[in-house]
C-alpha cells in the first residue's frame, strides 16, 4: 500500500502539541527523502507553526487558524475550499483526530493516508492499520511506522530535526547579555511548566535547589523558560534560588524559546514540549517523569537522563492527580544533580 504515483505537491497535518510535533521529525525527514521533488506544505495550528519556520523538510507552513476563521463549520468550509485551490495530489495525517480526515476530504486531494482513528476510516483512501505492537511504541516510532505502512523508507538514523538560524540566536545571545549573562557562558535552562497538566509538573523548590547546585558547581548561569501560564512557578524559582536566575518564562516566543535552548549547556525539565525541543537541539538534559510515560515520550537522543520512581499507579496518565502526587515527591533533587552529573561528569565548558 501506497501513494499511486510520487506526489508533485502534498499536504501534511502536523499534530496540535509541541512535542508532539517534535517527534514527527523524523517522520517529515522520510518523506522529503522519498519525494525530494515534491511541494510540501505543513498545516499547522499558530504554536507548530513557528516550530517549522525555516524547517529544511517543510516548504511552507499554512496556519490553520482556530480559534479564529478556520472555527465551526463555516469555518472548516472556508479551510477545505482555500486547500482544495492548492490542488494537492496527496495528504499525509500525523494528526490523529477526525477534523484532520474532514479537512483532507474537503479539500479533494484524492490520495488521503493515515491512522484509521477516531471513527474516520471512510475519509482515508489510504487507512495504515494500527496495531497493538504501533501503540506500544515510542511516538517517534508511531509516526514512522504510518511511513513504513506506506513503503515509505525511514531516515537512517531517524533523529530529531529542528533549525534555528544564525540570527535568531545572536538576538537572542544579545539579550542575555542585557540581563547579565556573559556571552559564551555556560546556561542551565529549567523548564518547570507542562501543558498537558499539572500532575507532570515537578516542584518549584526544587527545581531551585537544583539550579542553586549546578550554578555553584559548573559556575553557570540559570534561565527559567516557560509559557505565561507558568509564569507563576517560575516566579517561585526566582524566588527559591540563593544565586540568583534570569526568569524570561511568558516572555519569549516559540522562536526565540528555541533560540534560547540552543544557546543552553543544559536542561533540567518535566516531560513537556520544551524537552523534546532542547532533545532536538542537541541540548544535554535532565527529565523529570511522573504520571507520563517514559516508555513512550521520553527524549529521543543519547544526550539526556530520565529521572523517575516507581509508584504503583505510575504511568497513569492522569492530568490532575488524585494518589498524593506519590510519582513526583519521591524525585529528590540529590537524585536530579546526580543524573546531570552522570550525563556530564565533566561539567558544562564556557560556550558549549
Amino acid at each position: 500500500m501506497g501513494f499511486h504515483d510520487p506526489p508533485a505537491s502534498m499536504l501534511v497535518r502536523a499534530t496540535n502539541w509541541l512535542g508532539d510535533a517534535v517527534m514527527t521529525t523524523p517522520a517529515l525527514a522520510g518523506l522529503r527523502g522519498a519525494f525530494p521533488g515534491a511541494r510540501i506544505a505543513l498545516l499547522a495550528k499558530p504554536p507548530v507553526t513557528e516550530l517549522f519556520r525555516h524547517h529544511p523538510d517543510v516548504d511552507e507552513v499554512i496556519v490553520y487558524e482556530r480559534p479564529g476563521r478556520h472555527e465551526g463549520v463555516s469555518g472548516r468550509l472556508r479551510l477545505g475550499g482555500e486547500l482544495r485551490r492548492r490542488r494537492f495530489d496527496a495528504a499525509l495525517l500525523l494528526q490523529n483526530a477526525f477534523d484532520a480526515a474532514l479537512l483532507a476530504f474537503l479539500a479533494r486531494i484524492p490520495e488521503r493516508a493515515g491512522y484509521p482513528t477516531d471513527g474516520r476510516r471512510l475519509l482515508l483512501s489510504l487507512p495504515v492499520p494500527l496495531t497493538p505492537d504501533i501503540l506500544q511504541r515510542h511516538e517517534v516510532e508511531y509516526y514512522l511506522c504510518l511511513l513504513d505502512g506506506l513503503g515509505i523508507p525511514r531516515p537512517e538514523p531517524p533523529v530529531l530535526k529542528l533549525l534555528v538560524t544564525d540570527e535568531e540566536r545572536a538576538g537572542t545571545a544579545s539579550r542575555l547579555a542585557s540581563l547579565g549573562l556573559e556571552p559564551g557562558a555556560p546556561i542551565v535552562a529549567i523548564n518547570p511548566g507542562a501543558t498537558y497538566g499539572s500532575a507532570k509538573r515537578w516542584y518549584p523548590d526544587r527545581f531551585a535547589a537544583v539550579a542553586d547546585a549546578l550554578s555553584a558547581e559548573w559556575g553557570a548561569g540559570i534561565v527559567v523558560v516557560g509559557s505565561t501560564a507558568e509564569a507563576p512557578l517560575a516566579g517561585e524559582i526566582e524566588a527559591a534560588a540563593r544565586r540568583g536566575v534570569v526568569n524570561l518564562a511568558g516572555k519569549t516566543t516559540v522562536r526565540e524559546m528555541m533560540a534560547l535552548l540552543s544557546l543552553s549547556s543544559f536542561l533540567v525539565t518535566n516531560d513537556s514540549g520544551p524537552m523534546h525541543i532542547g532533545a532536538a537541539l542537541g541540548v544535554p538534559l535532565v527529565a523529570i517523569f511522573g504520571p507520563t510515560d517514559w516508555r513512550r515520550t521520553s527524549p529521543w537522543t543519547d544526550r539526556a537522563r530520565v529521572v523517575r520512581v516507581d509508584v504503583d499507579c505510575s504511568p497513569c496518565m492522569l492530568r490532575e492527580c488524585d494518589r498524593g502526587h506519590e510519582c513526583m515527591l519521591g524525585v529528590t533533587p540529590g537524585m536530579v544533580i546526580d543524573a546531570a552529573r552522570d550525563l556530564l561528569p565533566g561539567g558544562v565548558a564556557a560556550g558549549a
